[in-house]
């Protein structure tokens, strides 16, 4: 619901003081993008705002922010709203889509917001006051997005306590930015001097007001408590002699001193009415129980008392934030009964009316649980899509009995608590709200219960899932199915959003046995093959073409992969849409389209349509690295290397395994050996502890190679033969032959080793494993191979330098590599070859026609 009291220009009383070096000030904001105002309470700028707005001449749209915005939807609904009531008919195509919830259309939304800005042809000012109160970083993004698009006849004015979390510095240099600063807002003293005439029947001296705002440094409030305590004084220079201090201990000794000089019925109403975030006569009764509302905020509006009106009619109220602030925790210090009794009142008469949200939480302030979790149960389809993040920390705080009666509230709760880890926690609920939910048939009706059943068996589904039981998850899934075909909302709940690591993006990451994954993979593809709106199965089929791959099986790999790629359900989630793409890129680049791989990847970067588009770009970009070594483009890498934000020694963890397996490569490929395996053992201690069997291969075989590449062959095949006792079992194949033929010489490396070895223990590895892989790599291990071929990039390098007679540390200076490293190459080198010097090395090299 759109609260119109939000978005009207607040009424400011007749100005005592006329502020024309302030207006000034805030008309040079229309020369660019943004005017930040920024100070603490008790500033006046909203009050130097609303004035400035009866000058400009402008269009002005204007948003109060408060707590309750910080959602997505919310924001910009308001924000629209707002510049419809001065533009009709503005915003029709962005309504259709902030109507479609945050997990969809978020950037479309802006452009679309855009788009009707460019079509306004006078000047508009936008206006958000206290912006400070904006904690969701989808909001600032986007808000950045629309400043860095804004056109030229569109300017936004924000008021806040704190600084931006905007590129506000790049604003700054490009003179798009104009601030207005507490220097610019605190009272000067020829405006004290003004100011005490017209507020008090006294005639201040000189001495005494310069007094005044050196103890209050300007602070507009200060001044105005001040002149308050000053009419009843009867000692003025005492009085301002009591004006000492930070502000913060002025504004608690001046509150209460206006608060004391209150009749009781009056500081009665104030306190009570301080937790409204909004008011009106007929709210404040319901609060107070008293019949007098109207009356009480006349005479705090003639007062002065730091009261707002909100509309033009004076019919809604707000209490400055300073006021509101000191009476609400007063109030709860003092009488926590009448805080708890004032906010049951204030919920009731608040539902009553139609305002069941802001209702909620005062149930909840008032610790009517059973009331808040019953209006957000009414309204839940509609809190998760516009006022998620609002809805979390509703949940959060409700105690867990106060809705295990509610089953989609209990639900969602699963949900939260499965996204934060919470997972044993989780499961014991789940399995008491199996047994729970069975009993409520007759209480909610077929249909209702159908979709109750059905979504509790899919959290079992989920619990069984990260117990790595896929035999019981088919099961449930099973039941999911006979309860509630067309699928659960809470199955694609998120899914817009970067989580960081979630288990259930890439099961071939969370599942070991392989098998199994392709039994329960393979089943539930083919069930839902025939959903035109089954989003969920785009995550099993990016896992079951990763898992064809995996096994070499590059035809069914492609196959299955295709099928995602065209569904258009999948399309709007960020999260499967990527999971399918890096799919099948890899598998493009495996068959030998290495310019559709490209593609594929560059592509996925303009689909992506989530508020985290910046945090997926990353995530790509590696990709994008990993596919430039596979294409021999190690330039490319290296950028990214230098562009990344990551580091070797960076903390590691799962959310960034991708990313760390790609820098270890790179790593590699810039012969930063000594980092690369610094990094790898981190990871591969993270990936045993927390039982990831395909990652651990994966890290296996880049220590491996990375040993190799520092001539330690020993330790190399050690690693090398880790990596092959795990990934036999599971058949795993393509994780190394990606490698190429680096692996191709580990291989046969390896081969040799065992087959020349006496030891009467049985091996590790199977011989038939080692040989299907060098099969898989066109290599047998009886042919005779190009050591050409074998020798690397670098290595080739370094023989070329040789044969022009260079000296070690001439190479080192010629490659930009160390002496250490030059030794490596040159001892793998002589190992290829089959050499002891530099001499049998030319020599050997042109035998073979290495060198001509």
């Amino acid at each position: 619901m759109i609260l119109s009291t939000k978005l009207h220009i607040p009424q400011a009383r007749v100005s005592l003081v006329s502020r024309p070096g302030l207006i000034a000030k805030l008309n040079e904001g229309m020369k660019a993008k943004l005017t930040l105002i920024s100070a603490q309470a008790g500033y006046g700028k909203t009050t130097a705002l609303s004035e400035w707005v009866k000058q400009c001449g402008a269009l002005v749209a204007w948003v109060s922010v408060d707590k309750q915005d910080n959602d997505w939807v919310q924001f910009w609904s308001y924000v629209t709203a707002s510049i419809q009531e001065r533009v009709p008919h503005f915003g029709e195509s962005v309504w259709s889509l902030l109507k479609k919830g945050p997990s969809v259309f978020l950037e479309p939304a802006i452009k679309a917001l855009l788009n009707e800005l460019n079509g306004i042809t006078s000047e508009l000012v936008i206006i958000f006051d206290d912006y400070h109160f904006i904690e969701l970083s989808d909001i600032h993004r986007s808000l950045a997005y629309l400043l860095e698009h804004l056109p030229p006849h569109i300017h936004l004015y924000i008021a806040s306590r704190t600084s931006l979390t905007l590129p506000t510095a790049r604003l700054l240099a490009k003179g798009e930015l104009h601030r207005i600063i507490v220097q610019d807002l605190q009272f000067q003293l020829d405006e004290g001097l003004i100011f005490f005439r017209n507020s008090t029947d006294l005639w201040l001296t000189k001495e005494q007001v310069t007094q005044l705002l050196h103890q209050t440094e300007g602070w507009i409030s200060g001044m105005q408590l001040a002149a308050i305590s000053l009419k009843r004084s009867n000692n003025i220079v005492e009085s301002i002699h009591q004006f000492s201090g930070h502000q913060h201990n002025i504004s608690d000794y001046l509150l209460e001193e206006v608060l004391h000089h209150q009749s009781e019925q009056m500081r009665a109403f104030l306190l009570e009415t301080s937790i409204l975030s909004r008011m009106n006569r007929s709210l404040c009764e319901a609060v107070t129980g008293k019949g007098n509302s109207q009356e009480q905020l006349e005479r705090l509006e003639q007062l002065n008392l730091f009261i707002i009106p909100l509309d033009d009619q004076r019919n809604w109220y707000r209490y400055h934030h300073l006021l509101s602030d000191f009476l609400q925790q007063l109030l709860f210090r003092t009488d926590s009964e009448k805080w708890v009794q004032a906010h049951m009142n204030a919920a009731h008469w608040l539902e009553n009316n139609g305002f069941e949200e802001d209702a909620v939480q005062h149930y909840i302030e008032g610790k009517q649980y059973a009331d808040a979790v019953r209006l957000i149960e009414k309204n839940l389809l509609h809190l998760m899509q516009s006022k998620s993040v609002v809805l979390n920390k509703w949940v959060s705080v409700l105690p867990e009995v106060s809705f295990e009666e509610k089953p989609m509230v209990e639900m969602f709760n699963f949900a939260v608590m499965l996204g934060v880890g919470k997972w044993e926690a989780a499961f014991t609920r789940i399995e008491q709200a199996k047994i729970r939910f069975q009993t409520l048939h007759d209480k909610l009706g077929d249909a209702e219960w159908n979709r109750v059943m059905g979504n509790i068996y899919f959290f079992c589904a989920v619990k069984s899932y990260l117990q790595k039981d896929l035999k019981k998850m088919s099961e449930y899934f099973e039941l999911v199915e006979h309860y509630m075909p067309e699928g659960s909302f809470f199955q694609t709940m998120g899914r817009n959003r970067y989580q960081g690591y979630d288990v259930f993006d890439d099961h071939l990451s969370y599942i070991n046995d392989l098998d199994a994954a392709d039994e329960f993979l393979l089943k539930w593809i083919k069930t839902w093959d025939n959903k035109k709106e089954y989003p969920f199965s785009g995550y099993l089929y990016a896992s079951y073409s990763q898992l064809m791959y995996e096994w070499n099986r590059l035809d069914e790999a492609e196959f299955y992969v295709s099928q995602a790629l065209v569904r258009t359900d999948v399309q709007p989630f960020a999260r499967i849409l990527m999971r399918i793409a890096i799919s099948a890129s890899r598998i493009q680049q495996a068959i030998g389209n290495p310019h559709r791989a490209s593609e594929l990847l560059v592509q996925l970067k303009w689909q992506m349509n989530s508020p985290d588009n910046n945090l997926f770009k990353l995530k790509i970009e590696a990709q994008q690295a990993y596919l430039s070594l596979q294409q021999g483009s190690s330039r490319d890498a290296l950028d990214w290397l230098e562009t990344c934000g990551l580091a070797h020694t960076d903390e590691v963890s799962l959310g960034h395994m991708a990313e760390h397996l790609i820098l270890a490569r790179v790593l590699l490929a810039c012969e930063r050996m000594e980092d690369a395996l610094y990094l790898l053992d981190r990871l591969y201690h993270l990936l045993c502890k927390e039982d990831r069997l395909r990652d651990r291969i994966k890290v296996l075989i880049l220590q491996s190679m990375t040993l190799h590449r520092l001539g330690r062959l020993e330790e190399a095949l050690v690693q090398l033969e880790t990596a092959l006792h795990l990934g036999e079992p599971e058949g795993y194949i393509r994780s190394f032959i990606d490698e190429g033929h680096t692996m191709a010489e580990l291989l046969s490396a390896y081969l040799e080793v065992q087959k020349g070895s006496y030891s009467r223990n049985a091996p590790l590895v199977s011989f038939a494993y080692v040989e299907q892989l060098l099969h898989a790599l066109k290599v047998t291990p009886t042919e005779d191979k190009s050591l050409k071929a074998m020798l690397t990039e670098q290595e080739m390098k370094v023989l070329l330098l040789i044969h022009k007679g260079m000296s070690n540390k001439e190479i080192a200076h010629q490659l930009h590599i160390t002496g250490e490293t030059v030794k490596s190459h040159i001892k793998n080198l002589y190992r290829k070859l089959h050499v002891n010097n530099r001499v049998q090395a030319m020599q050997r090299a042109k035998k073979l026609r290495i060198l001509t």
